[in-house]
């Protein structure tokens, strides 16, 4: 139990169902779908949607999504993949001509087609209840009559502003600047997109006038996305990967997502005694950075495509894992693995959803870096993601950008299983800290004794392109001591992701938890 005399928030508790997300208008939004006869998934697509309203900067109908559910009554967990791909005319050869080493980040080379929208369409069909139409209404009410700009969605659009390019500027910014606390934001574009999305499913998204307002913003910067790209997007179902780890399962979305790499750092992990260290302190916090470098140097390697990679069950194999965690010194830091070319950063939406059923959904949805790509269409503002900029430009790597191609995404849903029951769907948004985060969390309640928001409190720490980046809550004398070891210290601008998470007790009680890094909260009834 937590200490009372002290700040932070409690868990939230209920019976039927429940919401935890990065924004209260779009937790509201779920949990009043599951009170209108909803299951988790329509609750979590109809949230979703809103979020692209509440926090433009971090996703929205440009974007891709991955997401881990069960169904009612069964434990089983599915997966389903709703990113989009390269368009078929890009050739990583025109890029290296240009003398160009990496995807640069806010052009229209880095743009892939959105593959949220053909997701959400396809699981309001195949697993919700309540139909297309209903579950947009809301997002098309707050688009049309604006959300008040929540505060740490108005720190990261000032942040982020200089992104927007050309008609971007004329729907994300009030007067040309980003707006303030409290100012309303409204995308009357984005309501009328969502109406004929409303009312014609998938096909009003990726064909007509609303394709072609993307594409022809694209083809204007030099893009050579087609209406065909567009047309032939498709989700497609997936095989979940499973690691455990103190008697938990940890599942996650099997690549182009870098979940694997969540449960390779685990298994790292498991040759140390986390729990005899301070969870705060220099010996856990250099493990896992220790750990993290070593993960995330076979993530660089070897994530890709599914149709382009090899080696995926080396993520899985627990010997493989014990031969780098030997490779860790306890008293010193090692040399950063050199970095590859793909853009790794931190900005995405993350909801999850548990229903009266005990259907639960982990849904994370994303364009990439803020503001994405930065570009918009001209008429009805859709902001359209860079996720072409985690393509590599190294030949023959599995990463390489080639047209129809998904690049390496950092975006990763999570869930927990416990002696075959499903547990806890949860999410660390944050980027490349995504699977650090993963195990983070887990090793809190796991080793540590953590309750559940008090794992997501917990501050925070990762090992990321040769520097360590340290939370403020940790302590002046712990980072002093990290950097006696080695490590390169570094305070972030802004916090290391954030966090949302529902338990399923035994006695059926939901459990819900919403990290004060972001805006958002967790709401039952």
């Amino acid at each position: 139990m937590r200490d009372f005399h002290t700040p932070g928030r409690s868990e939230v508790l209920a019976t039927e169902g429940m919401c935890a997300t990065s924004h209260p208008l779009a937790a509201k939004v779920a949990v009043d779908i599951l009170a209108q006869g909803g299951n988790a998934m329509d609750a979590a697509i109809a949230g979703a949607v809103v979020l692209g309203i509440c926090e433009p900067q971090m996703t929205g109908l440009g974007g891709d999504c991955f997401v881990l559910y069960n169904r009612a009554g069964e434990d089983d967990i599915r997966a389903l993949n709703g990113s989009g791909r390269a368009p078929s005319a890009t050739n990583a050869d025109t890029l290296r001509s240009r003398g160009l080493s990496a995807v640069p980040l806010n052009t229209a080379d880095a743009v892939t087609v959105p593959g949220a929208v053909d997701a959400f369409c396809h699981l309001a069909e195949t697993e919700g209840k309540l139909g297309l139409d209903v579950l947009l209404q809301p997002a098309i009410h707050y688009a049309e009559t604006g959300v008040p700009v929540a505060p740490r969605v108005a720190l990261d659009w000032k942040i982020a502003a200089q992104t927007l390019q050309g008609a971007a500027r004329k729907h994300y910014l009030i007067s040309g600047q980003a707006p303030e606390i409290g100012q309303v934001f409204r995308a009357p574009g984005q309501a009328e997109v969502l109406r004929q999305i409303a009312r014609n499913g998938r096909d009003a998204f990726y064909s007509g006038e609303i394709a072609d307002d993307m594409i022809g913003a694209l083809t204007q910067l030099g893009g050579v996305h087609t209406a065909g790209d567009f047309l032939a997007t498709k989700c497609s179902e997936a095989q979940p990967l499973i690691g455990e780890y103190q008697g938990l399962d940890l599942v996650e979305h099997p690549p182009n997502g870098q979940g694997a790499t969540a449960i390779l750092l685990l298994n790292i992990l498991k040759n140390f005694d986390l729990a005899s260290m301070d969870p705060f302190g220099v010996e856990r916090i250099h493990i896992e950075a220790e750990a993290s470098k070593l993960a995330y140097d076979a993530r660089n390697r070897f994530i890709a495509d599914p149709d382009h990679m090899t080696h995926a069950d080396r993520f899985l194999d627990q010997e493989l894992a014990d031969k780098l965690a030997a490779l860790i010194d306890p008293k010193r830091a090692m040399p950063t693995a050199a970095p590859l070319t793909e853009a790794i950063h931190k900005d995405t939406v993350y909801i999850t959803v548990v229903d009266r059923d005990r259907m639960a959904v982990s849904l994370i949805y994303s364009i990439f870096h803020s503001f994405g790509s930065g570009i918009a269409s001209e008429r009805y503002g859709l902001l359209l993601q860079n996720r072409g900029s985690g393509f590599t430009l190294q030949a023959g790597h599995p990463n390489e950008l080639a047209g129809g191609k998904r690049p390496m995404h950092t975006i990763i849903p999570g869930m927990l299983k416990q002696n075959g029951r499903v547990l806890m769907p949860f999410g660390v948004m944050g980027g490349a800290y995504q699977p650090t985060g993963h195990t983070r969390f887990v090793s809190n309640m796991v080793d540590h004794g953590l309750g559940l928001q008090a794992s997501i409190d917990a501050p925070r720490a990762f090992a990321d392109k040769g520097v360590l980046k340290l939370e403020r809550e940790i302590s002046r004398m712990t980072a002093q001591q990290l950097g006696d070891i080695g490590h390169k210290v570094e305070i972030p601008e802004t916090p290391l992701g954030g966090a949302q998470a529902i338990r399923i007790c035994k006695n059926g009680t939901l459990m819900g938890a919403s990290d004060p890094r972001k805006d958002g909260c967790a709401l039952g009834y």
